[in-house]
């Protein structure tokens, strides 16, 4: 249990950034906005937070050293600049900007320096997230005329797509051992529910009865996935083992629970 969660909350007009054990205990405050704070992401060792603030009206994106509460700015460009995920080395970043006009997925330096553009379709290209070996970069692309989750190499190449059941598919996760996939897909008329696919065979089988299934994250063994969910009418975090069949209700705080994210083993 060297892991950590972190995740975001907004009650009476306040939004926070909670940094908490992973079973949820001994929860910490990062960061608290007038603003909403989302999309956190943990850095490789687990020292940093990238996340998207609103404060300046429009998102953009900091980083957050957990140990000192500093943070820096990483990007303000022009338009949008959302979902931020780390590249396995820590040295750099891709996100979600909309540079061009529309939302495109980017590649930057962490350290500063112009955005590379790594997706160019006129579609909505969203939610990208790098494999832990680093070689491919998967996304929610709406380029097939619903989303979708796809795959491409680190410099954009050879975009792939990678679910095909069903007409809505966001939010992928991946494992640390490179073996699964995590995703809400929407069901029915309107149920968004955890899905876990094999990456070697393509199987998909869903892992929950809930229906408002969000942002899977899996923990660095690779073993359960923490998601936000309603629970008896409230918002909570749960994890679920990975054949569905152990969930849990991590303690934390209360008010709007969303977007947990599981640290690495911490460096």
């Amino acid at each position: 249990f060297s892991t950590r969660i972190a995740y975001t909350t907004r009650s009476a007009g306040r939004h926070q950034l909670w940094v908490a054990d992973a079973d949820g205990q001994n929860a910490r405050t990062a960061l608290t906005s007038p603003e909403p704070i989302i999309s956190p992401s943990w850095a490789p060792g687990g020292l940093q937070l990238a996340y998207v603030s609103f404060e300046s009206r429009k998102p953009v994106i900091y980083s957050h050293d957990i140990a000192t509460g500093k943070r820096r700015l990483l990007a303000n460009f022009r338009g949008s600049n959302s979902a931020p995920a780390w590249s396995p080395d820590g040295r750099q970043l891709v996100a979600t900007l909309s540079l061009s006009g529309n939302s495109q997925i980017y590649a930057m330096d962490v350290n500063g320096g112009t955005p590379r553009r790594l997706t160019q379709t006129p579609s909505i290209d969203t939610e990208p997230v790098f494999s832990a070996d680093g070689k491919s970069i998967y996304f929610v692309s709406d380029r097939g005329g619903s989303p979708q989750i796809y795959r491409m190499g680190p410099q954009g190449e050879n975009a792939e797509r990678v679910t095909f059941e069903g007409s809505y598919n966001i939010s992928p996760a991946l494992s640390p051992d490179g073996r699964w996939l995590a995703f809400v897909a929407r069901v029915g008329s309107g149920a968004f529910v955890l899905h876990l696919m094999d990456l070697s065979s393509g199987s998909v089988t869903a892992l929950t009865d809930t229906t408002a299934d969000e942002s899977p994250s899996f923990a660095p063994n690779s073993r359960m996935v923490v998601y936000a969910t309603r629970d008896k009418g409230q918002e909570a975090l749960m994890t679920t083992s990975l054949d569905g069949r152990v969930k849990t209700r991590l303690a934390g705080a209360q008010g709007d629970i969303r977007e947990p994210e599981w640290s690495p083993f911490l460096g």
